[in-house]
């Protein structure tokens, strides 16, 4: 006969599959966590009886089946802890050891863009979380779910420790981060705290997403309970479905739709499930709308496709804005500032709108944009919007198919070691074998991201804030284990080097991943930058790497790898020496390891640079 307990197990498990298997993203992707996993040498019982108030945590967390937690050790959280591993026993969720706050946030934020769900993240103290402040803007800006319990020292100051617990006590630790978290608590009893985690979960996985903060009071955690509390019964306390747009709108839309000779679709945040996907395209050529995707999302639409006309970019490209510029009709799928873009463009048409991101508009972050002029603003989600247009509108007359975005074809060998001969490298070294690039340099030419499938590319950070690459690629590997996609991630050194240690984690765990480094020895960015104000002073712009290199000494980034368990591969200085090694670092990789490369590249070919002015400074 069954328990109680075993019976809710199988309710929750089926309706939590029933709601998963329209949001995992991709077939091949397998839930597995390797198999080097620390283990309690103590066994808990097989029905362990739930002692403390973070017992009772720990097993909520369980019962929302989060598949890991990771986190970087703090004494402010050493009851829930304690749970995870003596009460769990270290299973569902599992831990993952991070080196540093902001790091534990980043792998959560790299798993979600794989999988679309969210992972528990531990945060120790007010110390901790401002550690993890960045991480978790990233989160927010980027609309991925994630669960952060965080932790205060006693509220009831007769429970604290001398000095320390003085110091790691706030009295509203959740307004660090309550202007880019969707929603926060610090409950004070057993029973509150059972409904915030419940409430957290339910406010991150319904659209749109965002990371929310629950912070746990130490002495709380660590109270011991007489009775067993009632748990939340997840399976009826499941996310909305998402919203799907008025009829009316939809009907207007597919209208102006029709009316149209030259639409456009502009696809930004939208589902990333091969239904998705497929319903896209399939819009796109019952209109014969031309497409446009951002480097700064995820893939959304196959990048071979004829309709598929303009290079995509972190900026709107040339080749984008004369897209805008000749529609007479602009479909926005929750793109990433839409103001900016039809600004710059200096298009006429008119424009549908799709989107309900101003729920999370709260005005303290900036990162709702510029206010757009549209034609039809529709609140929903744009999957819901597509499909409906997708059963009003039939096949149309075939349509003389637009001219291909222009692509540099043929080898693009030459003297120096560019970032297009890197890119050009990797994608013969990879084979055409199923792989993940998880996130890519700003240098890095739209034209030379090819996708044919919604995890080729899991595109940016969303607040576009350095460091976060390492941690992402973690998260993403984890989120990929077991699967046949290889991770990859080209990061800038810049990146690299503010969040390396992040890659400690995947040696742990055993995570394969292949990290290459687009190393040009300086944050060229801010070069680009010191060359503009350079040039608009009439000051010298050979001064622009002053306070921008990384050199003297150059870091040994290959090194650096080998000391934190990775396989390290350069520096790679020369064209000739790069297939080689990168086809090498892809077999390793495939084979089981974290792999890293530093590839020297030059800056010749860098957005906002002359010729003129990259040799000058080459030259030095």
């Amino acid at each position: 006969m069954t328990s109680s307990r075993e019976r809710e197990t199988a309710v929750v498990a089926q309706l939590s599959k029933r709601k998963q298997d329209k949001s995992i993203i991709g077939e091949d992707r397998v839930e597995h966590m390797p198999d080097h996993i620390e283990k309690p040498s103590c066994a808990p019982a097989s029905e362990p009886r739930i002692e403390w108030v973070s017992d009772a945590i720990a097993e909520l967390l369980r019962r929302l089946r989060l598949p890991y937690i990771s986190l970087n050790p703090g004494s402010s959280y050493r009851g829930l802890h304690d749970s995870l591993v003596n009460y769990l026993g270290n299973e569902s969720p599992r831990i993952v050891v991070c080196l540093h706050e902001e790091h534990a946030v980043a792998v959560a934020h790299g798993y979600a863009k794989v999988t679309g769900r969210p992972m528990a993240v531990a945060l120790h103290s007010n110390v901790g979380l401002m550690h993890a402040t960045m991480a978790l803007y990233n989160a927010f800006c980027d609309r991925v779910p994630m669960l952060v319990i965080g932790a205060t020292g006693p509220v009831d100051a007769a429970l604290r420790r001398p000095w320390i617990d003085w110091i790691h006590t706030t009295a509203d630790q959740g307004a660090l981060v309550r202007n880019y978290v969707k929603w926060d608590d610090q409950p004070a009893s057993v029973s509150a705290a059972l409904e915030a985690i419940m409430r957290g979960y339910l406010a991150t996985t319904s659209y749109p997403n965002a990371p929310v903060y629950v912070c746990l009071d130490s002495a709380l955690q660590e109270k011991g309970l007489d009775d067993e509390p009632e748990l939340p019964d997840p399976s009826r306390h499941l996310p909305p479905s998402l919203p799907e747009p008025a009829a009316a709108d939809a009907q207007r839309a597919a209208a102006l739709l029709l009316g149209a000779t030259r639409p456009v679709l502009l696809v930004g945040r939208v589902g990333r499930t091969t239904e998705a996907w497929t319903a896209r395209v399939r819009l796109a050529e019952k209109l014969g709308a031309r497409v446009l995707t951002d480097l700064k999302t995820p893939a959304a639409f196959p990048s071979d496709h004829v309709l598929n006309t303009a290079v995509p970019g972190t900026f709107l490209t040339e080749s984008g804005r004369d897209l805008l510029a000749d529609a007479d009709l602009v479909l926005s799928l929750d793109w990433i500032d839409l103001a900016g873009t039809l600004r710059q463009s200096g298009t006429a048409a008119r424009v549908i709108s799709c989107t309900l991101d101003s729920a999370l508009h709260n005005g303290w972050s900036k990162d709702h944009f510029g206010l757009p002029v549209v034609d039809l603003a529709i609140a929903a989600h744009p999957d819901g919007l597509v499909n409906a247009l997708d059963q009003l509108i039939d096949e149309r007359p075939p349509v003389a198919p637009p001219a291909p975005a222009s692509i540099p074809a043929g080898d693009v060998r030459g003297k120096s070691l560019t970032i297009r001969e890197l890119a050009s490298d990797l994608s013969t070294a990879l084979g055409g074998g199923p792989s993940c690039l998880i996130r890519l340099p700003l240098g890095w030419d739209g034209a030379d991201v090819r996708v044919a499938h919604p995890l080729d590319y899991l595109g940016q950070d969303g607040g576009a804030g350095l460091g976060s690459g390492p941690g992402m690629a973690v998260g993403a590997a984890l989120a990929l284990a077991g699967g046949n996609r290889l991770p990859v991630a080209v990061l800038g050194d810049g990146d690299l080097l503010m969040g390396s240690s992040a890659l400690w984690t995947a040696a742990h765990y055993t995570l394969p991943l292949l990290v290459v480094v687009a190393n040009n020895g300086s944050f060229f960015n801010d070069e680009v930058h010191q060359e503009r104000v350079a040039r608009q002073r009439s000051r010298p712009v050979e001064n622009r790497w002053i306070g921008q290199a990384i050199r003297d000494p150059e870091p040994d980034l290959a090194g650096l790898a080998r000391s934190l368990g990775l396989v390290g591969y350069g520096p790679v200085c020369t064209p000739d020496a790069l297939p080689t090694t990168l086809h090498e670092a892809v077999g390793a990789a495939r084979g089981g390891s974290a792999v890293l490369v530093d590839v020297r590249v030059s800056t010749a070919g860098y957005p906002g640079t002359t010729s003129e002015s990259t040799s000058a400074v080459s030259a030095r």
